[in-house]
């Protein structure tokens, strides 16, 4: 009989053996190893598992007297056996479960593996087996924004720990701009809900349990705006004028730091001062991405004499001497000096370069390529595609990854950190970004996986959401396929996102071209909400993520409507029905974002929806 088994990541290699695990009830799992407090974690997890799953009371030892037959799990490192770091070996065999480790790494993520077997084989007897297994990326993380109006709660981040752990990531970063408690400095972070030391120090720790390193992440140029709008801060700034942005507009209030103040540096490191103790990581991400306004302001002579690169790497120098007198190694937003690549030999080779892209053709061979003969180590940074897209961009996030962890491993990056981040009010539902989580956790362990939207659906399922109908995984990636039919072809977003957020004289771009794909639209989505009722979610949350999944539809539905309404030219009295519905959307996407979310960033988050409003009220006459 074949193994019907899913894991996530995917192991390097799997042998199914004949037969089953029979050791019965009153056994002992032993830990062989000269410290054993080091793996009593991994054992008490096994310990739990039999407990919970099987209701046998498994005890834990680290005698070497315990009678053979007694030894049902077995513990142990040797890097001898196994030489590539963090790998592990498991054996089921009828009357011993074994987990070898090169190192203690190994020996959790071989646990982990365990768990996932023992959680689908229910009450049956597990399999015997035999896996050999090892990462292609000794770092494998995951960054999320908590900087974009969404601060997670305390009690979201421990489950979130625990389930990357589960899929054998081992970074966590929270992109931070103003949301850490920065002592000094309130009014900056008053009303945001931050992250306080006490909580990451406590969040460390239990990242540590897990073997997670939880990197401290301080944006230190650009995208400082939440700093420098108060007068307090101002005089930090570039420019305090509208400067001309990326992305065809206009940047209204200040943005990025002076790169030539030396009040710009000794702010930054006074900051440092504060972050960085509460976090047992020597590693920190000081950001520096998307600078765009250097030289529009109090560096414009220096640009000038200098060049815009130039004087933006002397900056980004500053920082790297700064933190490495602290005995820290640098990460940094690599995008900056790909514009002026005549500036990567003349990096640091003790920082690291993080290269980010997050559409499905993002060019990361030629940008790894560059890092590899610079001699600048490197990560492949691709994203969860969730961002600007109410329910995500399947085809282009695993695209995206995939391509990132191809040519990440190619030209020999050091790790892969999937990306999930909050533009424009952090719309997107936490699980709506679990697809594109599972694919970066299970290409960065093995990039050779074949792994495709129905091996994805199937972790999904039975793994990240423990479905028993077996449903979730499809509808998520369904869902999140639906940006295509509409055929316009947009950078970080959907047009459905922007059909909620823009003006009436905005939003013509964003209409399909064949006016009958709204009503197939409309058509899927009617019948997605019809499958919700069909999920057996067996997770504590089941009920917020039906919830969660149930809001993602309704305003999907009706960013289909509107476009309806724009095209068809009907106004009154579509829009006084719209305008009911929209308040009804916004009263539950506030109660559902309490539930996860602390309250801080809500009211800017809520604003977004103004615009849509205030259409409707255009429309209906009441404006």
């Amino acid at each position: 009989m074949p193994l019907d088994i899913c894991f996530l990541p995917i192991p390097k290699q799997l042998i199914p053996k004949p037969g089953f695990f029979e050791q019965k009830p009153g056994g002992f799992v032993q830990i062989n190893h000269s410290h054993p407090q080091r793996l009593l974690f991994a054992a008490e997890q096994i310990k739990a598992i039999f407990t919970t799953h099987l209701r046998w009371p498994y005890q834990l030892t680290a005698s070497s007297s315990v009678p053979e037959g007694l030894i049902a799990v077995q513990l142990k490192i040797d890097p001898e056996i196994l030489t590539k770091p963090q790998a592990y070996h498991l054996s089921i065999t009828p009357n011993r479960i074994s987990i070898t480790g090169s190192d203690e790494a190994g020996v959790f993520y071989g646990v982990g593996t365990l768990r996932q077997i023992v959680a689908q084989t229910g009450d049956h007897p597990l399999p015997c087996l035999e896996i050999e297994d090892w990462p292609d990326f000794l770092a494998r993380g995951v960054m999320l924004d908590i900087s974009r109006d969404k601060v997670y709660r305390m009690e979201t981040l421990l489950m979130l720990v625990d389930e990357f752990a589960s899929w054998k990531i081992n970074q966590l970063q929270l992109y931070t701009e103003h949301t850490f408690a920065y002592a000094g400095h309130e009014m900056v972070w008053r009303d945001a809900s931050p992250i306080t030391p006490e909580e990451i120090l406590i969040l460390d720790r239990y990242c540590q349990e897990r073997y997670i390193e939880l990197v401290p992440n301080q944006n230190s140029l650009g995208h400082l705006t939440r700093w420098l709008k108060h007068p307090l801060y101002q005089h930090l700034a570039e420019s305090t004028e509208p400067v001309a942005n990326p992305w065809g507009g206009l940047q209204i209030e200040p943005y990025s730091l002076s790169p030539v103040l030396p009040e710009s540096l000794a702010f930054i490191t006074s900051l440092y001062d504060q972050l960085l103790p509460n976090f047992s990581s020597k590693m920190v991400n000081v950001g520096c991405d998307e600078t765009f306004d250097i030289g529009a302001g109090k560096s414009k002579a220096a640009v000038a004499q200098l060049g815009q690169g130039k004087v933006y790497l002397d900056f980004l120098i500053a920082l790297y001497q700064d933190v490495k007198r602290r005995g820290y190694t640098m990460q940094f937003w690599g995008d900056i000096v790909l514009e002026h690549p005549e500036l990567i030999p003349h990096l640091p080779t003790d920082a690291i370069a993080l290269n980010w892209g997050y559409e499905g053709d993002h060019p990361f061979e030629a940008e790894t390529k560059a890092f590899r003969k610079a001699g600048v180590p490197f990560y492949v940074c691709p994203g969860t595609s969730s961002w600007n897209s109410i329910a995500g961009r399947t085809q282009n996030m695993l695209n995206n990854i995939r391509n990132a962890a191809y040519f990440g491993l190619e030209n020999s990056a050091l790790g892969c950190l999937t990306t999930d981040w909050g533009d424009n009010g952090h719309w997107q539902q936490l699980p709506i970004s679990y697809p594109g989580f599972a694919a970066g956790a299970s290409l960065a362990w093995n990039t050779d996986a074949a792994l495709n939207p129905t091996n994805l659906a199937d972790s999904l399922n039975r793994v990240a959401f423990l479905d028993k109908s077996e449903n979730i995984g499809q509808l998520l990636l369904d869902i999140g396929d639906l940006y295509q039919a509409w055929g316009l072809n947009l950078p970080n977003s959907s047009p459905l996102f922007w059909l909620l957020q823009l003006d009436n004289d905005q939003v013509t771009p964003y209409l399909p071209g064949n006016p009958t794909q709204i009503e197939v639209s409309l058509g899927f989505l009617e019948a997605a909400e019809h499958k919700l009722p069909q999920l057996e979610l067996q997770r504590p949350d089941a009920d917020l993520i039906i919830d969660e999944l149930a809001l993602t539809i309704k305003l999907l539905q009706h960013a289909c409507k509107r476009a309806k309404i724009i095209q068809d030219a009907e106004k009154i009295p579509n829009s006084e029905l719209m305008l009911r519905e929209i308040d009804d959307i916004k009263t539950r996407f506030a109660a559902i974002w309490l539930r996860r979310n602390r309250p801080g960033g809500l009211p800017d988050s809520l604003s977004r929806f103004d615009t849509l409003i205030k259409a409707y009220e255009s429309d209906c006459g009441t404006n």
